[in-house]
């Protein structure tokens, strides 16, 4: 990350993994804290990007892809944005207490439960996820928000047909209420997978920015690496079903496909900010697309409502 010049990371500390298994997880990252103090350490803030930046170190905001942390417990929100988690999926795929996955076959939107838990997100500073929600329930979601609402790791529908990619509908809904859409670099996200070119990303980054306005979006890698396939079932099964699902386009192979040949990993963030000039993408537009937009909404989303007062 310190090659690739990562100021900032969203990192999952949670899959399927109940309060206290999440606390391990912390526990995990604030041993590498200690060990690593020279590359990483635990951004909370927006300010903490700028520390990053002025140290030469990658700040590592903490954040769930699913609810499970707060278990049944409404309360355990605000314990785990004091703990220094900052982003939280309504779902992952599945059906939730909260709302609907983008896998099911029917889309119910936000749960009695999950209007509540939006609330007290709002009220906290805890922000609202739905990358891998059902449309119905995301645009519920950014309709019943008072705060701006993310879908961290996507792509538009319309480019790439995918179950957990995005329709017009759902993003209209996530940025005409002043959210954010980080685009995936995951290959069954992308137009031809593993062959997708750099210039196809970058036309569909440029693409979007016209639709939309180019203030609302950002990366959003859903990079992983260097994990064995019990770690990629865990994500994708956890304790849910005995049989293993691979998820969308993946039924013969059960670990990550292989990335793109221009993002093979954090170094390669440059290749990308070179596509978006050769597509001739203007230098503030870039740097709001490759940083300077979310690091805008971390300030803004981050901090708990009245804060100041």
């Amino acid at each position: 990350m310190r090659e690739g010049q990562v100021d900032a990371v969203h990192v999952t500390i949670a899959y399927h993994e109940n309060f206290r298994e999440t606390v391990l997880n912390v526990e995990q990252w604030n041993r590498w804290f200690e060990q690593f103090p020279h590359l990483i350490f635990h951004g909370k803030w927006a300010s903490d990007i700028d520390r990053a930046k002025q140290t030469n170190r990658t700040a590592i905001f903490f954040g769930f892809q699913n609810p499970s942390p707060i278990e049944d417990d409404i309360g355990l929100i605000e314990v785990w944005h004091t703990l220094g988690a900052r982003f939280m999926q309504l779902t992952y795929n599945n059906q939730s207490l909260l709302a609907t996955g983008c896998y099911e076959s029917t889309d119910a939107g936000i749960t009695r439960m999950g209007k509540q838990v939006i609330k007290e997100m709002n009220r906290v500073g805890l922000v609202i996820d739905m990358s891998h929600s059902g449309d119905k329930s995301t645009i519920e979601a950014a309709d019943i928000s008072e705060r701006p609402i993310a879908i961290t790791h996507a792509n538009p529908y319309d480019w790439m047909p995918a179950l957990r990619n995005k329709r017009h509908e759902v993003i209209s809904a996530v940025i005409d209420n002043g959210g954010m859409i980080g685009f995936s670099l995951y290959p069954h996200h992308l137009k031809g997978k593993s062959d997708c070119s750099l210039k196809e990303f970058c036309l569909m980054v440029a693409n979007t920015a016209e639709k939309y306005g180019i203030n609302h979006i950002g990366l959003g890698s859903d990079l992983c690496q260097d994990q064995p396939d019990s770690i990629v079932e865990w994500m994708r099964v956890g304790r849910w079903s005995k049989e293993m699902d691979y998820g969308e386009g993946t039924a013969d192979a059960p670990g990550f496909p292989p990335m793109p040949v221009w993002f093979n990993d954090n170094r390669d963030f440059n290749n990308i900010e070179n596509g978006l000039t050769e597509i001739g993408m203007s230098s503030d537009d870039i740097s709001a697309f490759m940083g300077g937009n979310w690091y805008r909404f971390y300030a803004d989303n981050f901090t708990p409502l009245n804060a100041g007062d």
